[in-house]
């Protein structure tokens, strides 16, 4: 394991030096929070498919594979049918808007008042985003040093919180380039094809599985739709989604580098469940199916591969972690702070926040004990309560504030008490949460005035480009002149 440890100790290092990089490049809000929304198309596609290919696509994706075969890429592929279809349709809208948070959408779309409850919904999702990757920490650092769950959680998140507070946004994208190509490597060009040969390739699977194991559907199909009500439109409406959108230089580098970024994620899922189920055919006894990326790693790589594979886990769980908790500060500052008084707008205090919520992280982490079940958890809160109060701010006009706020409060408390009732793991919470969200959404839009038109008249006008002040009061002169990185 010598040769694995070095592997594994350059990573860190590196993630670790490229922080103290962030830190002199992050000098004002919008740098700290959206790199200065500098990104050219190779940072921001691979970035973007960093932040979303994280704990729960790669731990949590082999442990489908290994349960349902190749059925469980259905997970990830939806995710990149999300940031497909969120490329395709919002992204040039959302660039033009040159806001910080989908709250501060929400309040220039419906007068105020919105981003309070919003900024509370988005902020127990992000902290859960953060608390999945964070969680996953524990299956590598068990493999590399055997030691306890609380370890391994309290070392992989201690360095994601170290280079997150550094230098922001522009550590996590800087990091989350290496991330890339480390996991690219790693999953897709070395574990992928010598777990298929050493389970025997297809017709070698094929003899020792069941049938079920290679029919695309087996899975069920309530659940594949679940999965696309939770994580397809989740990710059409995230906080630490649309925060990598507003780091676009331009609403076409947003658009083509995401639409890269979306069929990347469906190459991720079906890799990922492949692995899993040669995982199942070398190592069919397994106490938990969670522990299958990790088991096949150890027993089957050569010192040295086998370090930079798990290199590349680490890879996926840093990205999402790192994205998720700047995302959770970002709501936590510009939402939640401006609403009792507090301004925003200092580094400073984004890096004092950004360290708490990674240790609350961290503490959260040691006491949940299932990466997909918290991060359905997480999807289940934003869906349920934001999705239909979003999508009726972009596309229609007689949406109300007054049907936004109640459309948000009634979604969340659906989604949470049919989590109570019929457990964390059921469909009903997603489906109950959406349907009387947008009931009530509806029926109270209609029984209330409309949306000023002085309030929607800004509105336009933002959507089609128009500079907003406050969001770039931030950028001086001389940062817009200097070189942009592509």
């Amino acid at each position: 394991m010598g040769g694995d440890y070095a592997v594994i100790a350059l990573y860190i290092a590196g993630m670790i030096g490229v922080g103290w990089i962030g830190l002199r490049l992050a000098k004002t809000k919008s740098d700290y929070l959206v790199a200065g929304r500098r990104l050219g198309w190779f940072m921001y596609s691979g970035t973007m498919a960093a932040v979303v290919l994280g704990g729960a696509s790669t731990v949590g994706g082999v442990k489908l594979g290994y349960t349902y075969g190749i059925s469980g890429a259905w997970l990830v592929i939806t995710i990149g049918v999300g940031i497909l279809v969120l490329h395709a349709v919002f992204a040039r809208r959302l660039v033009k808007l040159r806001v910080y948070t989908v709250g501060e959408m929400l309040d220039l779309r419906y007068g105020g008042r919105a981003s309070a409850v919003s900024g509370a919904v988005m902020w127990g999702y992000t902290l859960m985003l953060t608390v999945t990757s964070t969680l996953a920490f524990a299956s590598i650092f068990k493999v590399l040093f055997s030691i306890p769950s609380w370890a391994g959680i309290a070392i992989g998140g201690s360095i994601v919180v170290l280079y997150s507070v550094l230098g922001g946004m522009w550590s996590i994208t800087l990091t989350d380039i290496a991330q890339f190509v480390i996991k690219t490597i790693g999953i897709l060009f070395v574990l992928l094809p010598i777990a298929l040969v050493s389970a025997g390739g297809f017709s070698g699977m094929a003899e020792k599985l069941d049938a079920s194991y290679f029919e695309f559907t087996s899975i069920g199909g309530e659940t594949i739709l679940t999965y696309f009500l939770i994580y397809t439109f989740g990710l059409l409406i995230g906080q630490d989604i649309w925060q990598r959108v507003f780091t676009a230089r331009t609403p076409r580098v947003a658009t083509g580098g995401g639409i890269i970024s979306g069929v990347y994620c469906l190459v991720y899922g079906v890799a990922g469940a492949l692995i899993g189920t040669a995982a199942k055919v070398l190592y069919p006894d397994l106490g938990s199916a969670q522990d299958a990326f990790a088991t096949i790693a150890e027993r089957l790589l050569p010192t040295g591969v086998r370090g930079l594979v798990l290199a590349a886990a680490l890879s996926a769980l840093m990205s999402t972690s790192s994205g998720a908790l700047i995302a959770c500060a970002t709501t936590t500052t510009s939402d939640l702070f401006r609403k009792v008084g507090l301004k925003s707008g200092e580094v400073l205090r984004n890096r004092v926040t950004t360290l708490v919520l990674g240790i609350v992280a961290i503490g959260i982490a040691m006491l949940v004990d299932d990466v997909v079940n918290a991060l359905t958890i997480a999807y289940d809160i934003l869906v349920g309560g934001l999705l239909v109060t979003i999508v009726g701010a972009l596309f229609w006009k007689r949406g109300t504030r007054e049907g936004a706020y109640a459309s948000m409060v009634a979604g969340t408390v659906s989604v949470i008490a049919f989590m109570i009732i019929d457990g964390v793991a059921a469909n009903s919470p997603i489906y109950w949460g959406l349907g009387v969200s947008l009931i009530v959404y509806i029926g109270v839009s209609l029984a209330t005035p409309r949306t000023p038109d002085s309030i929607l008249s800004v509105w336009t006008q933002r959507l089609h480009g128009s500079e907003n002040p406050e969001a770039a009061e931030d950028l001086s002169a001389s940062e817009t002149r200097q070189e942009l990185p592509q």
